[in-house]
């Protein structure tokens, strides 16, 4: 019997060997998970994620003195209980603050088309400021449910729709831990209950989010305490009945709020215990299995339920204010009201409605942030306001207005005094500048001239010198003024040192000093000073005892003639 075979083989896949590398890869690779960290700063949020990664504060959280980057990241290894093998990769991602620059960046780090199905988000309170817990809450929810959108494509609505199944599908099948061991056949590891009222009414991506309230162990703090030394304000002034029934009040209104959101609802202290069961139920959130197929929900036979490779053992707790425990998928409204009478879970529920829809501001009393803020009053200190904003006047038209009302008052332009020199024509010559005419007064050289005389004991100058020395001074004094230029020539040489002291007179106005016979003029009187000074240059080289100079006859005997 003859086989028939095809006359074309089959080609061979293109790139074969990337192929079955990309197989083993991906058969062998490590799941990644991320928990989101939302709060504002001082919340508690460094504490709680050392505690999701099990890794040790580090010195500077616990002195308080530490640096908030934009987005805080670290990651850990996450290990089964045996710690033989890798579960996962977690990461952590923290955020500082509300504030939109910090959040515009989470969706470049976390694209929620690839990380919508692996990320956990923990939304973390203060109770040291409790007053806050609503406002905040409707800030972190709103912006979770439009960070979850995205860009609205159809591959992210596919993605968005089976993860609203998935959590979906986990708070029906919740089952309260219990040490009873049910039979795997039983009829009631199948049922599927309906949700309650006010469960999952929002959420519409359904991302797993846990609420944790950090610093519970400050609720019970301070018995002594006045308003304002704590968190707690007034709140905390003993154990009485205004105590509890506010403490109650606000779990109630965490607790509602949460049931619409399918979260979970958790008081945590910096115990270690009580941070571990927050990571035990955190991991049981990430390892989530996904909801059952249709095939598997119309089949006859009895299907097993997907068990939680992280399971979490803790019961819920609702009574120690320290360590409370609501798991998401155990709560309902008639749990809620049971914790204190009075408590209307449905107009709560409508309330918190009221404030999401609302775009101008509701009626006094119809929005749940004003219905929480008669229940707990806002005690923290506002910050002071800021200072009016200062507008400055542009520089160019500051100064084109002073160039205007500068150019119009001539006084009060500095390049007035070089537009018109005319005007300061008669005005007196400063210091630096050329010489006016009453420069040539000459009264230090007058000065000089008459102290000169006076410590000469009122003895002529040409009676020191000897006949000959003074027809040699008057030749070469004419000499010298027949070298001079024209102008300086007419003023004469008649002058003598002996007459030097006649020609001193006072300054005429016109600038021209002359004696009162008309000798010589100011000029004159300063030649014949320096000429003085020379005569005097050569008397004193001559020695001290005022010999007159060698005669031309070769008289040297030391005395003057005449003696």
């Amino acid at each position: 019997m003859e086989i028939s075979r095809s006359s074309t083989p089959e080609a061979p896949p293109q790139d074969l060997w990337s192929s079955i590398l990309d197989s083993v890869s991906s058969s062998r690779s490590i799941p990644s998970k991320q928990i989101l960290l939302l709060g504002q700063p001082s919340s508690g949020k460094s504490a709680l994620a050392s505690a999701l990664l099990q890794k040790p504060v580090s010195d500077e959280q616990k002195d308080g003195q530490r640096t908030d980057f934009a987005i805080g990241y670290d990651f850990a290894d996450v290990r089964d209980e045996a710690d033989e093998d890798t579960l996962a990769r977690l990461s952590v991602y923290t955020v500082p603050s509300s504030a939109s620059s910090y959040t515009a960046l989470l969706p470049h780090f976390l694209p929620p088309r690839t990380a919508l199905l692996q990320t956990l988000v923990i939304i973390v309170l203060d109770w040291t400021r409790p007053w806050t817990f609503v406002e905040e809450l409707e800030t972190w929810l709103t912006w979770i449910e439009a960070w979850s959108k995205g860009d609205g494509s159809r591959e992210l609505e596919i993605i968005r729709e089976e993860s609203r199944e998935r959590l979906q599908s986990h708070l029906q099948h919740y089952t309260e831990p219990s040490t009873d061991s049910i039979p795997s056949n039983s009829t009631l590891s199948n049922t599927i209950l309906p949700l309650g009222p006010g469960t999952f009414t929002h959420n519409s991506a359904g991302i797993p989010i846990i609420v944790a309230c950090t610093k519970a162990d400050l609720i019970d703090d301070g018995n002594d305490m006045v308003a304002g030394t704590s968190g707690m304000g007034s709140m905390v002034k003993g154990k009485g009945g205004e105590w509890e029934e506010r403490t109650d009040g606000v779990m109630q209104v965490l607790r509602t709020i949460c049931l619409k959101y399918g979260a979970a609802l958790f008081y945590t202290t910096p115990q270690p215990a009580n941070l571990q069961v927050l990571r035990q139920y955190a991991l049981h959130l990430l390892f989530m299995p996904p909801a059952p197929t249709p095939a598997m929900s119309t089949s006859t036979e009895i299907q097993a339920p997907v068990r939680n490779i992280s399971p979490f053992s803790q019961k819920p707790n609702t009574l120690d204010r320290d360590r409370i425990v609501v798991p998401a998928g155990w709560d309902s409204w008639g749990k809620i009201s049971v914790l204190r009478d009075g408590f209307d879970a449905k107009m709560w529920g409508e309330a918190w409605e009221h404030d999401l829809d609302a775009e101008e501001e509701q009626a006094e009393g119809s929005g749940a942030k004003k219905s929480y803020a008669n229940l707990v009053p806002d005690q923290g200190s506002k910050p002071p306001p800021l200072p009016p904003f200062n507008n400055p006047t542009p520089e160019q038209a500051f100064l084109a207005k002073n160039y205007d009302e500068n150019s119009k008052k001539g006084d009060r332009d500095p390049r007035g005094a070089f537009r018109n020199p005319q005007d300061f024509a008669g005005a007196a010559a400063g210091i630096v500048g050329p010489l006016g005419s009453s420069s040539f007064s000459l009264p230090n050289v007058e000065r000089a001239l008459t102290e000169m005389e006076t410590g000469m004991g009122g003895v002529g100058i040409t009676t020191n010198l000897g006949d000959a020395a003074a027809r040699r001074l008057a030749t070469g004094r004419t000499a010298m003024t027949a070298g001079r230029p024209a102008g300086l020539s007419a003023l004469g040489t008649s002058a003598t040192p002996a007459n030097i002291s006649a020609s001193r007179s006072p300054v005429s106005p016109s600038g021209s000093a002359t004696s009162p016979s008309g000798g010589a003029s100011q000029h004159e009187v300063l030649q014949n000073f320096f000429q003085s000074l020379l005569s005097t240059k050569d008397r004193g080289a001559g020695g001290s005892n005022r010999s007159s100079p060698a005669k031309p006859n070769g008289n040297s005997n030391g005395t003057e003639e005449g003696n």
